[in-house]
């Protein structure tokens, strides 16, 4: 799982609460290093924030979309503006979560992108 996140401890928050559940987590601090990964290596899905530097998640979410269109794609976000500017991503992302989110909320949002 690849989780594009700049805030580092929000991104370590992350990654525990995933790698507690399972899973590896590989983690970057922007869109760019994102895409990146996403056209070298296989993931089974994509967490990543929409405010960012170098790309931001919606952009991210719109070319990784074009180039692997089954990766699902979950974005966060802790600004509403934000939020809704994504709600025109609903046929491309499997899921929004509104910051600040509990480890329930992350889990949950993560198991159902994954189709679990």
């Amino acid at each position: 799982m690849l989780v594009a996140e700049d805030e580092p401890a929000v991104a370590h928050f992350i990654a525990r609460a995933l790698d507690t559940a399972g899973h590896t987590v590989v983690l970057v601090q922007d869109g760019g290093a994102a895409y990146g990964l996403v056209t070298a290596e296989r993931f089974d899905l994509l967490l990543s924030d929409i405010r960012m530097p170098v790309m931001d998640g919606i952009a991210l979410a719109l070319a990784v979309s074009a180039e692997q269109p089954t990766l699902p794609i979950l974005l966060m976000t802790g600004y509403t503006e934000e939020y809704e500017r994504a709600g025109d991503l609903e046929g491309l992302v499997a899921g929004m979560l509104l910051k600040p989110f509990t480890l329930a909320q992350l889990r949950a949002a993560v198991e159902k992108a994954l189709g679990r």
